[in-house]
């Protein structure tokens, strides 16, 4: 009963979404609260929700001072060089543009932060987008997938945690994971070629102006409407080494990522305007992106506290365990792929790998199936995962680029449900997965 609670919930909460009857914030707060009434939860409701809140505290601060970290380098021209560079190589091309896209997307992504590389994708890309006037959900979707396949490197989170609760090795888990990522990246490339071959057919290839050094003007081109005052051409070199500081800082986690981009953002803000006039203009400009992404993040906590509270999310995991039949043990480890894409887009990575990992393995097991095969199963769901309405990270990138996360959702739904069959298929051909 309560696994059939727990899939109605979301299924309403996707259909009003996705059909926007219902803003994602709205949907987030109250689906939950109206479905935990329904099963009887009338007691510690509260209790369920304060602790959901709390466990996405630590990630409603670290984007609310990431937003005006970026913002604070986008207005000061960080950029700015980054946009010329590209628009001198993909020009009016779309085609080139969303390949470009992936490309970036990928790159930074091997810091495995998906605040990080959708923030840095979207600053540099979405100028072009509007320039040319394509589709902005593309570059959601690209952004996105690449993001999906490079989150499994070992620091990116879903791998260090399936080592983690299985007690693992490492690279027994990683390395054969190399060429199925290989798959993953090609099909995110395949999938830039499609879109970005439909979008040259329909716009044709735009006619860009350069200046005489074959630069860009960006004025004409920023997507943030930075004035130019508030440009710090000077500094550019101390941004950028600032930026790296903090990159490296956060792959190596020198310390907790919200107060990591608490400082850094401290930093930013006291160097390139030093008058307290210009640092109310400069967060009272980004106050409305931090707004609508934090509010959607604590609203997730809302979802996921009632959720888990009320041990919906347990009973749908044991269902769907139960319902593999007993002849298909030898199939564990496919079987573990296939369901990771489901299980890891209703729950976040968290109760997905120390909760029902170990319950797969454990029957796995049984059936002569090698754990560091399941723990390997258990990331190919990841690009699915990362469009999940419970990751606070996609509602910045829906916000940064302008669009409704339901129409994100219905766009990337099939190019991110391929992206996981390509490399299950992979894994399968390079023997990562047995049988």
């Amino acid at each position: 009963m309560l696994a059939l609670l727990g899939f109605s919930m979301i299924g309403v909460f996707m259909f009003l979404i996705i059909t926007k009857r219902m803003s994602a914030m709205v949907a987030l707060v109250t689906i939950p609260i109206i479905f935990a009434l329904l099963g009887g939860f009338w007691t510690g409701l509260g209790d369920m929700m304060l602790e959901g809140i709390k466990q996405v505290a630590p990630t409603g601060v670290m984007l609310m001072f990431a937003i005006l970290y970026f913002g604070i380098m986008i207005d000061a021209g960080l950029f700015d060089p980054l946009v010329s560079k590209i628009l001198s190589i993909v020009k009016g091309d779309p085609l080139k543009i969303v390949i470009g896209t992936a490309v970036l997307a990928m790159a930074v992504a091997l810091d495995g932060d998906g605040t990080t590389t959708y923030m840095i994708t979207v600053t540099a890309m979405l100028p072009l987008y509007k320039r040319i006037g394509m589709n902005p959900l593309i570059l959601t979707c690209v952004a996105m997938l690449s993001f999906g396949v490079m989150n499994m490197t070992p620091w990116g989170g879903p791998t260090a945690r399936a080592v983690a609760a299985l007690q693992l090795d490492v690279a027994d888990v990683f390395t054969p994971l190399i060429p199925v990522m290989a798959a993953g990246i090609l099909w995110t490339l395949f999938t830039a070629f499609v879109l970005g071959k439909r979008e040259r057919k329909r716009l044709g290839i735009a006619e860009i102006q350069y200046s005489k050094e074959e630069k860009l003007v960006i004025s004409e081109l920023s997507a943030t409407a930075a004035m130019e005052n508030t440009k710090r051409p000077k500094l550019i070199w101390i941004n950028f080494l600032l930026t790296v500081t903090l990159i490296i800082c956060l792959v190596a986690s020198v310390l907790p990522l919200s107060t990591l981009f608490m400082i850094a953002f401290v930093i930013a803000l006291m160097i390139n305007y030093p008058k307290l006039d210009d640092q109310k203009e400069r967060i009272s400009n980004h106050a409305g992106n931090v707004l609508a992404v934090v509010g959607l993040v604590f609203a997730s906590g809302i979802f996921t506290g009632i959720l888990s509270g009320t041990e919906m999310v347990d009973a749908m995991a044991n269902s769907l365990v139960a319902v593999i039949p007993e002849s298909a043990g030898p199939y564990f480890a496919i079987i573990t792929a296939v369901t990771s894409i489901p299980f890891t887009y209703f729950m976040a990575n968290d109760p997905y790998y120390f909760g029902v990992l170990p319950i797969l393995a454990e029957t796995a097991a049984v059936y002569g199936v090698d754990p560091v095969e399941i723990a390997r199963a258990s990331l190919l769901g990841q690009p699915v995962h990362a469009m999940s309405p419970l990751i606070a990270s996609a509602y910045l990138l829906v916000g940064m680029a302008g669009v409704e996360f339901g129409d994100h959702q219905k766009f990337i739904f099939k190019w991110a449900l391929g992206s996981c069959f390509v490399m299950i298929f992979a894994a399968l051909a390079f023997g990562v997965l047995t049988f």
